[in-house]
């Protein structure tokens, strides 16, 4: 009989113990389709900005502790040095560059954005003459505490041969 009244009381003493636990939080929204959608806008217009040659038109789409990958380049990190470094390329009278979008995928979280897509960039070779090159990105783009989206990592890559090295 006592261990009944102790199996009981157990049972009893669990029953009222879970029954006082906080219900599970919801889950939150899935906000996917939008996240990708206001980094599409936000991208379309960082494209339209570009064709205006001005560098801080261009890097405002970066966060200030981004980082950019060009080719043939070391890395550049902080909106700062990327802000220098396509103040140098758009001072390039033959400087035009063109992006857009092909994909986009979200992070369940809703914080985190990536695209990728395709560019095509002309620049001055070394005799002055304009040179175009044709390539694709991948873009990483983090929603700032103010609710913006800015790219935190950029990465460009030239469909471009590689030119062979000296012998």
């Amino acid at each position: 009989m006592r261990l009944l009244i102790c199996t009981c009381g157990a049972a009893s003493l669990l029953a009222m113990m879970t029954s006082c636990a906080p219900a599970p939080a919801p889950a939150p929204a899935d906000t996917r389709e939008a996240d990708m959608k206001a980094v599409r806008d936000v991208e379309a217009a960082w494209a339209k900005d570009s064709a205006t040659k001005n560098p801080d038109n261009f890097a405002k789409y970066y966060a200030d502790d981004a980082v950019l990958l060009l080719p043939n380049s070391p890395i550049l990190k902080g909106k700062q040095a990327i802000a220098g470094a396509v103040k140098e390329m758009m001072s390039d009278p033959n400087f035009a560059l063109d992006f857009t979008g092909t994909s986009a995928d979200a992070a369940k979280g809703g914080d985190m954005v990536y695209t990728t897509g395709t560019y095509t960039m002309t620049m001055s070779d070394a005799k002055k003459k304009p040179m175009t090159d044709k390539g694709k990105y991948i873009t990483v783009f983090k929603k700032q505490a103010d609710g913006s989206w800015k790219a935190v990592a950029d990465m460009v890559n030239s469909d471009l041969p590689m030119p062979a090295p000296p012998k």
